[in-house]
């Protein structure tokens, strides 16, 4: 896939750039207005970096070589308040894109795909102890974040949202500034982002549902978040809205799993490719994303999911 700049789905012009530096998950972000702050997504941006040129067939993946935590169940560390991506439903079940997903790719490789919730400031450091097998949380597959896990190739691509009230003065990101009050969760590229870029100092927030409750009730002025969450939060009624929403294709999400475990990454990534090229990719995608109607929106400014060879059915 031939590399492209970032390119932003958006007619209202941004000040600075949207991409800083990031800390790993677990541990605390560096000082707003730091001298020399790194690229947030570096690594990110170049897919041919990283995307694999193909896969090893399903049949050769040896299962007792894949060093799981319990032999034959892949353990999962996942969010529980992140819809339409990684959530529990009202029946209790983990659900969402990333976490259906993952359970198809789990079928084609005859394991058991068990969840468990945790936050996402802890999620990487939990993979790279060995907590969970897998880490999925809509994840930026940053290098930052390379130092402490490894993740399979990219199954979809990044968003960012501006959430605030409906007739907020805040419009856009270009609108974060000294005395807006801007909330994050904590640890994500949204929290380095208005720390280092922007020079802010944000209110962190450990998980979604606590931070679109404090911009809905007037106690932050906006929320910058992954716009797939911002759009699960927001129900009608609720007096905010997404005022500008980006999209960054070379940004891509990825599984993150432990960065000794070469053979669990590799058989993610052989799963991945199978559930793409029988179509359940795709019926995944419109299931979770009805925004997202045809395939150029599935996979805008030739991005694509899987490794370089496999091939995404035409959507009939």
């Amino acid at each position: 896939m031939k590399i492209k700049a970032l390119k932003w789905l958006s007619t209202v012009p941004v000040a600075a750039a949207l991409v800083v530096s990031l800390a790993a998950c677990g541990g605390g972000t560096s000082p707003a207005g730091s001298a020399s702050p790194t690229d947030a997504l570096a690594g990110a941006q170049n897919t041919d970096k990283y995307t694999t040129a193909d896969v090893t067939s399903l049949d050769k993946i040896d299962k007792s070589k894949l060093g799981l935590i319990t032999d034959g169940t892949i353990k999962v560390g996942t969010l529980s308040d992140a819809p339409p991506s990684i959530f529990i439903d009202k029946s209790g079940n983990f659900t969402g894109f990333d976490n259906d997903l993952l359970k198809a790719m789990g079928e084609k490789l005859g394991l058991k795909v068990e969840f468990a919730s945790t936050k996402f400031q802890s999620l990487l450091a939990q993979v790279k102890n060995q907590q969970f097998d897998v880490g999925s949380s809509s994840i930026s597959t940053t290098d930052a974040r390379r130092q402490t896990v490894s993740f399979t190739n990219g199954y979809d691509f990044g968003f960012m949202a501006l959430v605030a009230k409906t007739d907020s003065d805040v419009k856009s990101i270009a609108d974060l500034k000294e005395g807006v009050r801007v909330g994050v969760v904590q640890g994500t590229v949204q929290d380095d982002m208005v720390t280092n870029q922007l020079g802010l100092d944000p209110v962190r927030y450990p998980d979604y549902n606590t931070a679109y409750a404090n911009v809905k009730s007037g106690q932050i002025d906006a929320w910058l978040a992954p716009s797939q969450q911002a759009e699960g939060q927001i129900k009608s009624g609720d007096g905010t809205k997404i005022h500008e929403k980006k999209v960054a294709t070379q940004n891509f999400s990825a599984y993150a799993v432990a960065k000794d475990n070469k053979a669990l990454a590799e058989a993610l990534n052989s799963a991945l490719d199978a559930v793409i090229a029988d179509g359940t990719w795709t019926t995944l995608a419109k299931k979770w994303f009805p925004e997202r109607k045809t395939d150029a929106e599935r996979m805008p400014d030739g991005w694509k999911p899987g490794s370089k060879a496999v091939q995404v059915p035409a959507d009939k």
